[in-house]
């Protein structure tokens, strides 16, 4: 998308590619289907950013979702809205998406370098000025620079952190990255007897020491190690953030029946329990919930499977609300790079201008994507801040190529 910016600007960009072709991070976003971005107002979209979503404003005001939706569709890449307001090309191929746009920037006389990452930057030894880039082991100059080399997660990907190298180089502060959108590891052992099992419309809450971390509500999955799904992955860069502190262990809770309060749940497990009086406790549960969680929450309520529900006492069913609207799980760690969707931390935001993603350090630098210290929600929010960062990053440095006679 940089060098769509470049391009508008009438400048001619020159990509230097890691890969043997583009877009191979793009290929497996939205499990191949590619969710470009989210129908939500840009105002509710920053708030989809926990990590630094107030940079975001200019870039989102230059580049919205809609005007993305649009200039796809100029390619002929139509859009679609799903569920949760989440935007996918209607063919459900990223492949489609990456087609049109390196098809798009060629057409306008982009060049592209494959097989050819960046080494170094070029800076002038004496003043520190941008110069160009060093690429296997030549030097090339260029008045203009766009670092858009991702983060750390996917590294099969050629994500591997490059960008965070040359900005180092140009003198940026990292904050450090940690994997985020990620799976979490779980303590209890129970946790493999429902392994595959999703639960929805349920709510979980994050908690260190005490304090609420975060809380989702909707869909979660367990895993053979631990819990993933939406609201899990969501949560999880809170939780990555908390367990790297060392702060001590971190606890979620999931409230299974979130609809009811204490007493209306009460209220239903003595009309369950009074309706089925004569069966064990074990055989009352199938209406509360799925079978595959029915044995490790008998387990956990010590409960005497064989009991009578109407032997059930108050002391017991009182216990079983309790753990129906907080069942504990500690998180004793978490999933790489290799499973993250994104990467939390980056180039410092402080010492990037947000108005234009040039660096304030060194003229000429620009930055774009998950290079930066912003991170999002799932839903199309990261891609979004991708695309409408790479384009302002992209119109900026063509501008300021255009100030010189030497090509981007």
């Amino acid at each position: 998308m940089a060098a769509v910016g470049v391009l508008e600007k009438g400048a001619i960009p020159v990509i230097y590619e890691k890969n043997k072709k583009l877009g191979i991070k793009l290929l497996i976003t939205g499990k191949g289907r590619c969710n470009l971005t989210n129908e939500l107002e840009i105002s509710e979209f920053v708030q989809r950013f926990p990590g630094n979503g107030s940079f975001l404003y200019s870039a989102l005001y230059n580049f919205n979702n809609y005007q993305l939706i649009d200039f796809l569709s100029s390619l002929n890449v139509p859009c679609k809205v799903e569920r949760g307001g989440r935007v996918f090309p209607e063919s459900d191929k990223a492949g489609d998406v990456v087609e049109a746009l390196t098809n798009y920037i060629l057409k306008k006389g982009c060049e592209i370098k494959y097989n050819t990452p960046v080494e170094h930057l070029w800076l002038d030894n004496d003043n520190g000025r941008l110069q160009g880039i060093w690429a296997k082991g030549n030097n090339q100059r260029f008045s203009s620079v766009v670092i858009a080399t991702g983060g750390l997660s996917y590294p099969k990907t050629g994500s591997t952190g490059d960008g965070y190298k040359l900005a180092r180089e140009a003198g940026h502060t990292i904050i450090d990255p940690f994997p985020s959108l990620v799976p979490l590891k779980t303590k209890e052992a129970w946790v493999t007897q429902v392994q595959g099992l999703t639960l929805k419309n349920v709510e979980v809450t994050a908690f260190m020491k005490g304090r609420e971390l975060g809380k989702e509500f909707g869909e979660m999955l367990f895993t053979h190690f631990g819990v993933s799904g939406p609201i899990i992955l969501s949560l999880s860069r809170f939780v990555v953030k908390a367990l790297k502190s060392k702060g001590g262990p971190v606890k979620i809770k999931i409230n299974l029946k979130p609809a009811l309060d204490s007493a209306q749940l009460d209220a239903r497990l003595q009309r369950v329990f009074s309706e089925l009086s004569n069966k064990q406790f074990k055989n009352t549960l199938d209406g509360l919930f799925p079978k595959s969680l029915i044995e490790p929450m008998i387990s956990l309520s010590r409960i005497e499977p064989h009991k009578p529900a109407h032997q059930i006492s108050r002391e017991e069913r009182n216990g079983l609300v309790y753990l129906i609207q907080n069942l504990e799980l500690t998180i004793n760690g978490f999933s790489s790079y290799d499973e993250a969707i994104v990467t939390s931390g980056g180039v410092n935001v402080k010492e990037i201008d947000p108005s234009n993603m040039e660096s304030k350090i060194i003229r000429g630098l620009y930055f774009a994507g998950e290079t930066i210290d912003i991170d999002g929600f799932t839903g199309g929010y990261n891609l979004q801040a991708a695309f409408s960062t790479g384009l302002l990053a992209g119109q900026s440095a063509g501008e300021y190529t255009n100030t010189y006679t030497h090509n981007i």
